[in-house]
């Protein structure tokens, strides 16, 4: 009888990979931390529009599920996906509160735009997008993806904050936020300095376990009777509405979810891909069919279930910081949201604070792919310095793209080396004009 670990080896390829069961489903505990969030986020913002808060838990951890075990066992790659902030907001203030339209109209948008993915990912349009990439603006988005995440950990620790004059500006150093978050950063980075295997899983919970004591982790809202007990869902279950499909509106709608979480999603792939040293020798992510694949399936899945559009979550590159390099460390994400339905209050005491130092180390790690740029080839590295930067300046993974993929075009073009420019890329240039000019 085949042992636990032969199943795994022979199903993920670990030692082809360079990895083990134990590294694996640690980086899947180390990724899921970061993204756990979501399940506290997400029925807070769909609430906004009307949704029942507890029956969008249950939506956001059942859709996470199962788009992450298509990702595990489909394309055996380390990505977790989850209900995409940024859309969700989109979703219930502009869609919802400022267009005026129901929240059974968004959903219905939301599955719209997953059956027009799951289209687009077979006929391999999506994939050959990904593929049209080229490598310098590959390794721009991991360094990009890198400033993009850290900048997250700094902001949900309150390190940095809005201002009206300068945009952002320094927080309050002695707030509990903070001082959770430099406490573990500075754990995290002498457990990383040590080299120690978890590093990032035990700086989160090392991190919680501080925010006690600074009146972080919140403690007295632990409901321990809510525990081993799954959502109703049923108020917001199927609930699509095909009266407005052909309006202007609902074009208009469709069209912001495809174009963010297209790109977002690309964006996610490459980057990760690229730091975990996946990229094949042509500078392709590996069963990125597959992959892409499994946000069409949760974006379509989580419409119906009753959720915002998924996708795969940058905070992915938690895991592979930690070793993730197969499905594997997706399967154990995808298990450990199956179990968040049961034990919800158990995962939502992890603050954002405790999560951040991770976020922020991670960006380090992301950066590593500049190094494979050449700077001095500048129709290279300027795209590529645009790509990088604008990730964290617009707050979107997707407008870095943007920036990066049509100054590349322009700047290969107007020097005579149009040859070096994929055909694809000629018609991106096109649809982000486009997107400028609906903007």
């Amino acid at each position: 009888m085949m042992s636990v670990q032969d199943f795994l080896e022979k199903r993920f390829n670990l030692s082809k990979c360079g990895t083990n069961p134990k590294t694996e489903m640690t980086a899947g505990v180390t990724t899921f931390m970061t993204m756990a969030y979501i399940l506290a986020v997400n029925p807070g913002i769909l609430s906004a529009a009307g949704m029942d808060p507890a029956a969008v838990f249950g939506a956001t951890a059942l859709s996470a599920f199962i788009a992450t075990l298509f990702m595990a066992f489909a394309a055996n790659m380390p990505f977790a996906l989850a209900p995409g902030m940024g859309l969700n907001a989109f979703f219930a203030f502009t869609v919802v509160q400022v267009m005026g339209y129901t929240w059974q109209f968004a959903l219905t948008a939301v599955f719209l735009e997953g059956i027009i993915f799951l289209i687009l990912t077979a006929t391999n349009l999506r994939e050959a997008i990904v593929n049209c990439i080229p490598l310098p603006i590959k390794h721009a988005i991991s360094a990009g993806i890198g400033l993009f995440i850290a900048f997250i950990g700094f902001k949900n620790a309150g390190i940095v904050v809005s201002h009206p004059a300068t945009l952002v500006t320094l927080g309050n150093m002695i707030s509990g936020p903070a001082l959770v978050c430099v406490s573990g950063l500075i754990i995290t980075g002498i457990l990383i300095a040590k080299k120690v295997k978890g590093a990032l899983l035990f700086g989160i919970l090392a991190s919680t376990v501080i925010g006690i004591f600074c009146g972080v982790t919140d403690l007295a809202h632990f409901d321990m009777s809510a525990m081993f007990k799954m959502p109703d869902m049923s108020p917001i279950l199927f609930q699509l509405d095909f009266h407005q499909i052909f309006t202007f509106d609902m074009a208009l709608v469709l069209m912001t979810f495809l174009f963010v979480d297209m790109f977002d999603t690309v964006g996610t792939l490459v980057g990760v891909a690229s730091k975990a040293c996946m990229l094949d020798e042509n500078g392709c992510v590996p069963r990125a069919k597959q992959a892409l694949f499994a946000d069409a399936i949760g974006t379509t899945l989580g419409a119906l279930m009753g959720t915002s559009t998924v996708t795969t979550y940058v905070e992915s590159a938690a895991g592979v910081a930690e070793g993730g390099r197969t499905g594997l460390t997706a399967l154990t994400v995808a298990i450990l949201f199956g179990l968040a339905l049961f034990v919800a209050p158990l995962f939502l005491l992890i603050p954002g604070a405790a999560t951040a130092p991770t976020l922020i180390i991670v960006g380090l790690f992301m950066m590593t792919p500049i190094k494979n740029i050449d700077l001095e080839e500048y129709t290279d590295s300027i795209p590529a310095f645009l790509t990088i930067v604008m990730m964290p300046f617009t707050f979107s993974i997707a407008e870095g793209i943007v920036f990066g993929m049509m100054s590349y075009v322009l700047l290969k073009l107007l020097t005579g080396r149009q040859k070096e420019i994929p055909v694809l890329a000629y018609f991106l240039f096109v649809l982000f004009i486009g997107k400028f000019m609906m903007h």
